[in-house]
């Protein structure tokens, strides 16, 4: 009995000290210096930073600890209601091409967007994994398969990756376009060196600098408000951001990547380049506690309606909803309260719908938008048809 309590005292003793390794190096291991450059107004020397300040994406989401929020969200007891286990798409085949002025656009799920114009080919934040998470057993799981094959797709010419979260950069992913087309990878400063990981080059560029595609079409990498990190150690050593491209004629085309309200000037800066013709504005992941229509680090229907007028595009697509479960909004939550806050707000809620999965769209040329006026949405925020929502 007496050399088992010595067995058993050893072990636990043994855990004791690996545990207490485990503390002091593995952050250590799990930190990576992914850029390293001059100080600036959003980079300290070692890390990036929301310049209105970051206290409102280093928050647990719905407040409380961050450990609680992860063993709640695991053990699904945060009384979250029933999303679907599986939402049925119908995949489509895209054309080879997009020839002149004319667009279509294909949301092929979450952040991953299909934009054909001018003759090219533009992937957003492409993810085609079953799962959103660093191992192939952890990280959320698709409920609503990709809108296109991977093997559908056309040659891609361009790749824009908004930062190095595992729901919007997929080193699988971006392997398979690497091996298969060479497109041209566009991201913001530091998430190069985690794409460099697949044998993929990237060109890394710091908030308004800019890569010239063919003559009129640039991508710019513009500002927005979120974090990064792919172990959570390693938080804010790449840089998070949006993107305009530019075009010759027709209007621009914005994709907000993953993004808070923050100061919520952000937009207004992104208009500035141009008429927006087509934005691409989150609407997920937004309710983390009961009642909740916004956090740090996301946007809601709420702030994606301010963001939308503040763009002073003629038309916006809803993403960053629908495909994998990152909160505990009901399913079609985001989508209903946006078209309600459309038709509340007095804007057009055509100008700004949800799209189908994988169901082309043909995107008109820029014309003056009808603006949902801002001042409304408190009030609208109120309206049963709102509160109602899960």
């Amino acid at each position: 009995m007496t050399s088992i309590l010595k067995i058993i005292g050893a072990t636990i003793l043994l855990l004791v000290i690996l545990f207490a390794l485990a503390v002091t190096i593995v952050p250590r291991f799990l930190d990576r210096v992914y850029y390293r450059g001059p100080v600036t107004d959003h980079f300290d020397g070692e890390h990036f930073f929301n310049p209105g300040g970051n206290d409102d994406t280093l928050r647990p989401p719905g407040g409380g600890g961050r450990a609680s929020f992860i063993w709640k969200y695991l053990t699904g007891t945060d009384g979250r209601p029933a999303w679907p286990d599986h939402v049925p798409v119908t995949p489509t085949k895209p054309a080879a091409r997009i020839e002149g002025k004319r667009m279509v656009v294909t949301w092929i799920g979450h952040a991953t967007v299909l934009i054909q114009t001018q003759g090219l080919n533009i992937l957003t934040d492409p993810v085609w994994s079953d799962r959103a998470g660093p191992f192939d057993r952890l990280g959320p799981t698709r409920v609503a398969r990709p809108g296109v094959r991977f093997d559908d797709l056309p040659k891609i010419d361009v790749v824009l990756v908004s930062h190095n979260h595992y729901d919007h950069l997929d080193k699988t992913t971006l392997k398979r376009l690497w091996r298969r087309d060479h497109p041209r990878i566009v991201t913001s400063l530091g998430n190069d060196s985690v794409i460099g990981q697949t044998g993929a080059q990237a060109t890394a560029l710091d908030w308004g600098q800019r890569v010239t595609l063919r003559p009129g079409i640039d991508v710019i990498v513009t500002r927005n408000h979120h974090w990064g990190s792919r172990w959570g150690t390693d938080r804010n050593r790449a840089l998070w951001s949006s993107f305009v491209i530019t075009f010759p004629a027709g209007g621009n085309v914005f994709f907000a990547g993953d993004t808070g309200i923050g100061d919520g000037q952000w937009p207004a800066e992104a208009a500035a380049y141009g008429p927006i013709r087509l934005a691409l504005i989150p609407i997920g992941a937004f309710r983390f506690v009961a009642g909740q229509m916004a956090s740090g680090s996301h946007i809601g229907p709420m702030d994606a309606v301010k963001v939308f007028a503040r763009l002073g595009a003629s038309r916006a697509i809803p993403i960053h909803w629908g495909t994998f479960r990152l909160s505990y909004e009901g399913y079609d939550t985001p989508p209903r309260m946006l078209d309600a806050l459309m038709r509340c707000t007095g804007g057009d809620p055509a100008s700004f719908t949800a799209a189908q999965i994988g169901q082309p769209v043909m995107v008109p040329v820029f014309s003056s938008p009808i603006k949902p006026d801002e001042r409304k949405i408190a009030a609208c925020m109120k309206t049963p048809e709102i509160t109602s929502l899960p």
